[in-house]
Parts: C-alpha cells; structure tokens; sequence
C-alpha cells in the first residue's frame, strides 16, 4: 500500500452542527493520516471546541459521517470512541486536583488496563502497575521531585504537561489536542512542544492551538476552520502563503510565523 493509499487514522467527512440559528459545523471534512501531527487553527467562535466536541464524542453530530482508522464511529459513544483508538486533552485543564501527581498517573494507567478506578488504592502496591506509571512520567518529561506533590498545587505548565501525559496514557492512535498551550508562559510553551516533537509519528495528533509559533513548527498540514467551514488545508508553508487564510484570520502574523 503507498502512502496515498493509507488509511486514515481519523477521516471525516461533511460534518454539521447546528445549535438553533447557530451553525457551529458546516459540511467539515477532514483528514488526519497516521502519525501526522494536523493543526486546526482558527478565529474565536469558528467552531474548533464544537468540531473536537463532535469528534471525540461529547457531542452528536446532526449529519456527516467519522471513522477512525478505517472503522466508522459516527454514532459510538465517547468510550467506545477511546476504545477504538481516539483520547484527547481539554481546553480547560483536567486532572484530579487533591490527588498526587503519580496517583494521577496511576489511575490513567490503570484505566488502559481495564481496571476500575475504586481498586487504585489496593493496586497501589501492584510493581507492574507503578513501573506503567513511572515509564510514562518518564516518556512524559514529568520529574520525579513532582510526583508525591498533590496535581492541583503544580504549576500550570506541569498541570498541562501531566493532563497530556494522562491523555496520552492510553495509547491512542489518534490524540485530540484541545489548545494544550492555553494559559501557558513562553518556557511552559516550549517544553510542551518539545514533548509533543518527541512523541511524533507514534500517533495521529490533531491540535487546536491559537499559539500560532507552536502550530507553524509543530504542524504537518494545517487546516483552517472559519465560520464553521474549512477554508483552507495544506503545509504550513501553504497556508501562510494563502491569501485567504491570511486576509480571514492569518493577517499580520503570517509573516511572523
């Protein structure tokens, strides 16, 4: 099979959402290959958060069809959509705040498992479980002087950090980025790139992000969502360059990126 003959690991196809007068999707389609890290940028209220609503789950889309790597999922539910592959991180952050930041880590590698999390403080104890845990502090840059500290006292670049390490613990083949950046300082930012540059093509990663230094070196393609439809996808190269994209969100910082 060449590369153009693929399956994709997330393809939709002419997806719409409608909130009364409000058309939040218009007909979007959108492809993400295997391993590819695929940007979404747009302009506030063009629909992003209610598309990554629609693929992940969280919300029925009014027509269109999903599938994730060749399997249609347009009617699945939010955990069958996990099941069969899709995780995803949140705009606003989403841990368990009173618990430490390796109980976090544990309940994320526990859930992969099939466990429950009522059984995490007998399982505790279980080596393999802890070894799960530590691997994926590790591969997730997560410092070990971090991992007694309760997960809502850190710093809110190593909240982000740990929620994506707990999105990424369940071994997706497609990860939903929902603004992983948001709120973040310029070295909070970088280090968070620079996980993500270290995790490329073990999964597809479609990333909302307004951070547009980040999408321009993080990016593979780059599709643009205006008004609730894609005006424009290609290389960032592409997409800086197209005037379109520039005159309706790029503008200035086009240049900059």
């Amino acid at each position: 099979m060449t590369s153009s003959e693929r399956v994709p690991a997330l393809m939709a196809k002419e997806l719409s959402k409608r909130y009364g007068a409000l058309q939040a999707c218009d007909q979007v389609s959108l492809t993400v290959q295997p391993g590819e890290i695929h940007a979404l940028i747009g302009p506030n209220g063009a629909g992003k958060s209610t598309l990554i609503n629609v693929l992940s789950g969280a919300v029925r889309a009014d027509s269109g069809s999903l599938s994730i790597n060749g399997r249609t999922v347009t009617r699945a539910s939010l955990q069958q959509r996990v099941a069969a592959g899709l995780s995803r991180s949140y705009q606003v952050t989403n841990i368990f705040q009173t618990s430490s930041v390796f109980e976090n880590l544990l309940l994320a590698v526990q859930a992969r498992q099939g466990g429950h999390f009522s059984f995490l403080r007998a399982r505790t104890r279980d080596r393999a479980l802890r070894e799960a845990a530590q691997a994926l502090a590790q591969e997730c840059s997560i410092e070990a002087s971090l991992w007694a500290l309760p997960a809502g006292t850190l710093p809110h670049g190593e909240q982000r950090k740990l929620e994506f390490a707990l999105a990424w613990a369940a071994g997706p083949s497609v990860l939903l980025l929902d603004e992983p950046m948001a709120g973040m300082g310029p070295d909070e930012t970088l280090r968070l790139i620079e996980l993500i540059e270290s995790l490329r093509g073990r999964a597809a990663m479609l990333l909302v992000e307004h951070d547009m230094q980040a999408v321009f070196r993080l990016a593979d393609r780059i599709s643009v969502l205006v008004s609730g439809r894609i005006i424009a996808t290609g290389t960032p190269l592409e997409i800086r360059e197209n005037k379109t994209v520039r005159q309706a969100y790029l503008g200035d910082e086009g240049a900059e990126c």
